[in-house]
């Protein structure tokens, strides 16, 4: 009987996957070698698959066409990027690729905006969806763009006293929506969100400010839950309560076209990850269409806001494991070249998983161990997958050293860390690598980002 890390995970999951083979004993990601980017670049490293973000988009697009089809939905479907999962050029110019909206959190994804219009990777025709709780700075930038003639802008008012800052600034005819606060779900520390206007309200507010005011046409309802798009009884409760909503406004006016149920698609986060899509789009736009048939109206164009499921896919960090320590019986630690506190703020902070493999050494014996990152910090640590609670690898033994991988980083991560700046313990931020594919499927890779030095660091400390 072998017990190699390969014949665990042959005998766990059903292997090889979408985007995960192992040639000769090593991981292959997108068909990419892992060992010869390592040993091209080195570790730690930030690599980003830009083809995934394409191939992503078109898969939700093409499910959203097929449950129209088969539901004989009328409206239309719109795909929106969130520019939060990752702001990089390089993300927003793969995902420009494929004709798709964008979604806006804060003032200087404006200016963002404005750099993508002057590259003409965007027109003024592109819908700009503007969400957030919105400070003077951020409504006075949406309000320049639909003044410049940005014709769909859609500024998503968070509160109520939100309308009073473009019926200042906007000179023309301004499209606005409105964010219904969701109730959250039942284990979280608040009953409803503090984003958006309480449904109950959102009726008697239209009718006292918008109805009447020739400045405003309300053209969207949105409607985002944290735990995203689930089948549960949560999320269904929380959609019909927003599909209410949105049929007794739609009846009252017909400006209102349009319902954006936000974004919330997971992403795969282990090998025994099974979530499915199709079934889901298709229940979402019955739901709709069902809720519109009973009430009455037309049916809305569909919004969606995918920002982790666009690109979180697209990414993955390497490590090295550079030393091992047996700390009693029971507990041996790898120790890796990077922190995860710094790296996967996620994992540190809420407690997210990644899919964690080896990326090489799958013929060897498999351990019980935990991942230790290099900062003093007792929670810089990773010891648990999503289907066990506890992480097994390969041994590390032959001299040989061992590489690891976690896969499907690729979004917030460099956010939340703070990409460039300072961290935790001075622990640099690693070198950042791209793959890309040209029109005729040839492979490329090249450094974007050589890892932090010790002078970038001192210098915003203020030493230099």
């Amino acid at each position: 009987m072998t017990n190699t890390y390969k014949d665990l995970v042959n005998q766990t999951f059903d292997f090889p996957q979408e985007g995960f083979e192992v040639i000769e004993n090593e991981l292959y990601f997108n068909g990419i070698s892992m060992m010869d980017i390592i040993q091209k670049y080195g570790t730690p490293l930030k690599l980003i698959y830009l083809p995934k973000i394409s191939s992503q988009i078109s898969k939700a697009k093409s499910l959203f066409k097929k449950a129209f089809k088969e539901h004989k939905y009328t409206g239309k479907y719109y795909y929106c990027y969130c520019t939060k999962s990752s702001h990089f050029k390089h993300m927003l110019e793969e995902v420009l690729k494929n004709d798709v909206h964008i979604e806006t959190s804060y003032a200087y994804d404006i200016n963002i905006i404005r750099k993508l219009y002057e590259k003409k990777l965007v027109d003024k025709q592109k819908y700009i969806l503007c969400n957030g709780f919105k400070t003077r700075t951020y409504t006075t930038k949406i309000a320049a763009l639909i003044n410049d003639g940005f014709v769909n802008v859609i500024p998503i008012l968070d509160n109520k006293s939100e309308i009073e800052a473009y019926q200042r600034t906007v000179k023309g005819t301004c499209n606005i929506g409105i964010r219904i606060a969701a109730e959250e779900e039942p284990t979280f520390e608040f009953y409803t969100s503090r984003l958006g206007i309480r449904w109950r309200d959102i009726l008697e507010f239209y009718v006292q400010k918008i109805h009447n005011n020739k400045k405003f046409n309300l053209k969207m309802l949105h409607f985002f839950i944290n735990t995203g798009i689930r089948d549960n009884a949560y999320y269904w409760s929380e959609l019909n309560k927003a599909l209410n909503v949105y049929c007794q406004l739609r009846k009252i006016c017909p400006t209102l076209d349009s319902i954006n149920i936000g974004g919330g698609f997971p992403i795969k986060n282990s090998l025994g990850f099974d979530y499915d899509y199709e079934y889901m789009i298709k229940e979402v736009v019955l739901q709709i269409k069902t809720a519109c048939k009973k009430n009455k109206i037309p049916v809305p164009n569909i919004f969606t806001e995918f920002g982790s499921y666009t690109v979180g896919e697209s990414g993955a960090n390497l490590y090295k494991v550079i030393a091992q320590k047996q700390q009693n019986d029971s507990e041996l630690w790898y120790m890796v070249d990077s922190s995860f506190i710094t790296t996967l703020p996620d994992t540190w902070g809420i407690g997210q998983r990644f899919l964690m493999l080896p990326i090489n050494k799958w013929d060897k014996d498999y351990q019980k161990v935990n991942l230790g990152g290099l900062t003093c910090d007792s929670q810089d640590y990773y010891n648990s997958e999503v289907h066990i609670n506890q992480v097994f690898l390969p041994k590390n033994s032959n001299g040989e050293p061992l590489y690891i991988g976690f896969f499907h980083t690729g979004a917030y991560q460099d956010q939340l860390s703070g990409y460039g700046g300072i961290k935790h313990c001075l622990i640099p931020s690693p070198k950042v690598v791209l793959i890309s594919k040209d029109k005729k499927g040839n492979v490329t890779d090249r450094l974007f980002a050589k890892q932090q030095t010790s002078a970038s660091m001192l210098k915003i400390l203020g030493y230099r």
